[in-house]
């Protein structure tokens, strides 16, 4: 049976080396409350893929051209596919200036707020939690899936929410009444 394996914190890269900066605590308590984060941890788990995305992009810049095209197109591509970059024509140096905002627009939680799906974004995160969202079709319960570009328009209500059913009810007796 063996001793079971220990998890490894998937967060040590974007950690912040003095934990007591002012300035820097400023900052993380502003983006927790404006995307409404659980905790630091989920900040510093964007905060090392963003180190990462960072990371391959000045590993390309460094190659030769001829070794560097194919690979720097297939990695912009994934960028845009994943909703991190606007457009896959930019030059790889955009790539380098990318921020936290940009990992953290793209989770669900996120995404669920800024559609109108909920009031606040404390209470995207509880619907998402709950079990009341639905990606194309399926009910994501986790506010920290990062949507794709091509799947942020199917973000909507599961069909098992009461809220959708209500929702509708609500619309069938609006439009069954005469005026």
């Amino acid at each position: 049976m063996g001793d079971p394996k220990r998890s490894r914190k998937k967060y040590l890269g974007g950690k912040p080396r003095r934990l007591w900066n002012r300035q820097l605590l400023e900052e993380e308590l502003r983006l927790i409350g404006e995307y409404g984060l659980r905790n630091k941890r989920e900040l510093w788990i964007t905060k090392t893929m963003l180190r990462e995305i960072k990371h391959r992009a000045r590993s390309l810049l460094s190659m030769p051209a001829e070794q560097r095209a194919r690979l720097e197109t297939e990695f912009k591509a994934r960028l845009f596919r994943a909703g991190f970059i606007p457009e896959q024509e930019i030059p790889l140096d955009a790539v380098l200036s990318l921020d936290v905002r940009a990992i953290l627009d793209r989770r669900l939680q996120s995404i669920v707020y800024r559609r109108g799906l909920a009031k606040t974004i404390y209470e995207a995160r509880q619907l998402v939690t709950h079990g009341h969202i639905a990606v194309d079709g399926r009910v994501v319960k986790s506010p920290g899936y990062l949507v794709p570009r091509g799947l942020e328009d199917k973000v909507t209500y599961a069909i098992t929410s009461p809220i959708l059913k209500r929702l509708l009810t609500q619309q069938q007796g609006t439009t069954t009444q005469p005026a």
